[in-house]
């Protein structure tokens, strides 16, 4: 009961600005509740409230496993080919061999294919990197028929719950989670139906209680 209420309080606490004495955005995660626009800590450690903007994804898209990837080097056609990004999160080319892939842009990956090229190999080489399908998305809970499914680019988390076959009758339509990876670390959200999906999502659709 004591625990109960410890972490009754400390999450009203979090509601009006965080939980004293924690360290922000400390522990593995941040629950993100974009309904509000604030984010706490996923363990239930303390911190301090912060947009929820603070941790969306900046810049271009990121490649991780999963990630299919179409590689032209122009004038190359034994190069030229789809590379998938594998569970270490490389890609393997003739000449250059492994090469690291996640967390690296289309346009960066690009240019280390190039630069590895350029040493020994190719002497100008040109090359064009882009996603060719990306890695699933996975939903699971009142959905039904939860899974792996291939993602599509623009789309939302109503979409992935109609590829799912639909709610469950005892779905809770305001009561759905997101984990996302920003920058490598992961993230979990309490979203609305029009949230935007992003690859490699794994979104839950929770029980209600009555």
């Amino acid at each position: 009961m004591r625990r109960l209420i410890a972490l009754t309080t400390c999450a009203v606490a979090l509601a009006l600005g965080g939980c004293a004495g924690g360290t922000p955005n400390s522990g593995p995660g941040v629950l993100v509740d974009t309904t509000r626009g604030v984010v706490g800590p996923l363990n239930g450690d303390t911190g301090t409230i912060v947009p929820h903007e603070a941790i969306a994804p900046q810049g271009p898209y990121l490649l991780d496993t999963g990630d299919r990837l179409r590689v032209v080097v122009f004038g190359q056609e034994g190069l030229t080919n789809s590379y998938a990004v594998d569970a270490s999160g490389n890609i393997s080319m003739p000449l250059i061999g492994a090469l690291p892939a996640a967390g690296r842009s289309t346009q960066g990956l690009g240019t280390d294919i190039a630069a590895k090229l350029r040493g020994g190999y190719i002497r100008d080489p040109s090359v064009s990197v882009e996603v060719e399908t990306y890695r699933p998305f996975f939903i699971m809970g009142e959905v039904l028929a939860g899974g792996q499914f291939p993602y599509v680019s623009g789309m939302t988390v109503q979409n992935a719950v109609a590829i799912a076959g639909g709610f469950s009758p005892r779905a809770n339509r305001w009561k759905i989670e997101v984990t996302r990876k920003v920058n490598g670390q992961p993230y979990r959200a309490d979203v609305p139906l029009t949230h935007p999906l992003m690859p490699g999502d794994t979104v839950v659709v929770r029980e209600r209680w009555f």
